[in-house]
């Protein structure tokens, strides 16, 4: 007596060899898939917005603002209430060259920042906080009227650009890639 053996069939009549191994290639395309997907998903997320300015802020010459530190910069429903960037506009740099809260009896104490401005030169904050920041072993410190519009600001992972303050001796703009918003900073050396 002869016994033939034969392969099991599974779907459409094919051995069930064949059909692991194409389940297998399925779970593998899609593993492929989510790990390349969580990435764009994580810079694209709630906080994302438009690139960095081309250049920092004109000097002002209008009627300065009267310098409030409770004011709301928020200029149309769903912007911030911190300085931000609204396309080529700075909202929130209107107070003038006088403004006595960035006024300074000793500029540029610590040197100039020689670093790179502008969005060709994208920083990452390595650590610190308002009071003093750093990145690339360059160190900062926020001004203290500003304290309030930084407070979400991640201090470890943060993407800045820096620009000159045109109207403010001895300061300049940092502008939090993630956020739009930017606060004023002093350069305290490396």
């Amino acid at each position: 007596m002869t016994i033939e053996i034969r392969p099991v069939t599974g779907w459409l009549g094919r051995p069930n060899g064949h059909q692991e191994e194409s389940m297998k290639s399925i779970q593998i395309t899609f593993a492929a898939l989510l790990v390349f997907a969580v990435p764009v998903v994580a810079q694209h997320g709630s906080d994302s917005h438009q690139a960095p300015p081309a250049h920092g802020p004109a000097a002002y010459h209008g009627t300065p603002q009267t310098p409030d530190t409770h004011r709301n910069y928020s200029d149309q429903p769903g912007h911030s209430s911190a300085p931000h960037v609204d396309g080529n506009k700075w909202v929130g740099h209107d107070t003038g060259p006088n403004d006595p809260r960035y006024h300074l009896a000793n500029p540029w104490q610590h040197g100039h920042f020689a670093g790179g401005f502008g969005p060709a030169h994208v920083w990452r904050i390595a650590g610190g906080g308002p009071s003093r920041f750093w990145f690339n072993g360059w160190y900062w410190s926020v001004a203290a009227a500003d304290f309030a519009y930084c407070n979400d600001w991640l201090w470890n992972s943060d993407e800045i650009v820096i620009y000159a303050d045109p109207d403010h001796i001895g300061w300049y703009l940092a502008y939090n890639v993630r956020l739009g918003t930017y606060v004023h900073v002093m350069y305290l050396g490396m």
